[in-house]
């Protein structure tokens, strides 16, 4: 009889072993994971801060907040407004929030800038700017929820949020 047929010391040896060396293999093969810089993070404008698609708009420069009223000219109380806050620079890349206010109320969210270095991570992100656009618009502010497995993207967006908020009470 073939000595791994049996249910002896030797099986459960040779099995230890191929597991043991498995999860070395595994080990090795993983990118190492670079400790994220400790960075206090203003919501002043970035050389980097223009999105792709014209992010700009017609605000008060590069990489700060921008607005546009609707053709009716209403106000942030009255009318239909569309603001674009600062960008958010996190360890993975900028975030950039677009937010439409029509009567006093967040009608749109949307990330106009996220973290998309690699396929993975774009996926997660999707996934999480998803999450982050139905709780503006369910809490009508700031004081949203982080989402796990992208805690530095949902702090970005928060603070870019934050400032597209201020820019529209201003």
């Amino acid at each position: 009889m073939h000595p791994l047929k049996r249910t002896g010391p030797l099986r459960r040896i040779v099995l230890a072993s191929a597991v043991t060396v498995s999860g070395m293999v595994l080990l090795i093969a993983l990118k190492p994971h670079s400790p994220p810089e400790v960075t206090v993070a203003a919501p002043a404008p970035s050389s980097s801060g223009n999105a792709p698609g014209g992010a700009g708009g017609s605000g008060s420069g590069p990489g700060g907040p921008s607005a546009s009223t609707s053709p009716d000219g209403g106000s942030a109380t009255t009318g239909t407004m569309t603001v674009t806050g600062d960008p958010a620079d996190t360890i993975w890349g900028p975030v950039q929030v677009r937010i439409t206010v029509r009567n006093g109320k967040i009608t749109e969210a949307a990330a106009v800038q996220y973290p998309k270095a690699d396929p993975l991570e774009e996926q997660l992100n999707v996934y999480a700017v998803q999450q982050l656009n139905q709780q503006t618009l369910a809490a009508q502010s700031a004081d949203i929820d982080v989402v796990s497995g992208a805690t530095y993207t949902s702090q970005g967006y928060q603070q870019s949020l934050q400032s597209a908020l201020d820019a529209v009470r201003n």
